[in-house]
């Protein structure tokens, strides 16, 4: 029997590099709320598993390639590419203290538990926007879902990710050929066209439906290679 709450229940708060955190329980979920903005809950995921499939669905063969998930969130995305054998090596950037202690040490463990034991996983406590431009490492795929998406961004700074500047480095750390996959809350055809100005190529777009209101969207494009 399923047990809901009228309130939510604050489980830890905390102040971090980027403002207040929150993580609380309501019912049966999860929620994750920054500077008083909720940002998710563990209610689905299913756009964030497509965000993972849809990139590695627009790879060519190349065999074990490896991804970088920006946002580890509440852990489904990561999750998911940890359970597909085909990927190489996963690697998550999560600029939250809290959130990754939280997945380590709390309640969150029990979504990424399994993944975070797999010694193909790693996770970079740093923020992804700088983190594109400074890394020498490269990837074939980059998952990004650090936000609201590029026309609602609720955390500042995180804007410059789907800059013309941000989508460079981006394609610095993808090798040819690499695909890039950004989750937005609703479709950007401005966002697709400055995709297409940054030099990516195939750039579409993939709907998640929902019960109401707008669809999810994860949108995609390749580094030319």
């Amino acid at each position: 029997m399923s047990v809901f709450y009228d309130n939510p229940v604050v489980l830890d708060r905390r102040e971090g590099p980027y403002g207040e955190v929150v993580l609380r329980r309501h019912g049966e979920l999860l929620q994750i709320i920054a500077n008083g903005c909720f940002l998710m809950d563990t209610s689905d995921g299913r756009s964030e598993r497509l965000l993972v499939d849809a990139a590695l669905a627009a790879l060519d063969a190349r065999e074990e390639p490896n991804v970088l998930i920006g946002g580890l969130g509440v852990g489904f995305s990561l999750a998911h590419a940890a359970a597909n054998p085909r990927w190489g090596a996963v690697t998550v950037v999560e600029r939250e203290p809290a959130v990754i202690d939280w997945h380590r040490h709390g309640p969150l463990s029990e979504l990424s538990r399994d993944a975070l034991a797999d010694p193909r996983t790693e996770i970079v406590e740093a923020d992804l926007v700088e983190y594109v431009h400074e890394t020498s490492d490269t990837y074939d795929a980059l998952c990004l879902d650090i936000d609201n998406g590029p026309d609602w961004t609720v955390t500042e700074g995180n804007d410059g990710l789907y800059s013309a500047s941000g989508l460079a480095g981006c394609a610095r750390v993808l090798r040819p050929g690499g695909v890039l996959a950004v989750w937005s809350a609703q479709p950007s055809p401005e966002f697709e066209g400055t995709l297409w100005n940054a030099g990516f190529q195939q750039v579409r777009t993939e709907e998640i439906p929902v019960a109401r209101g707008v669809p999810d969207v994860v949108h995609l494009a390749v580094r030319p290679g």
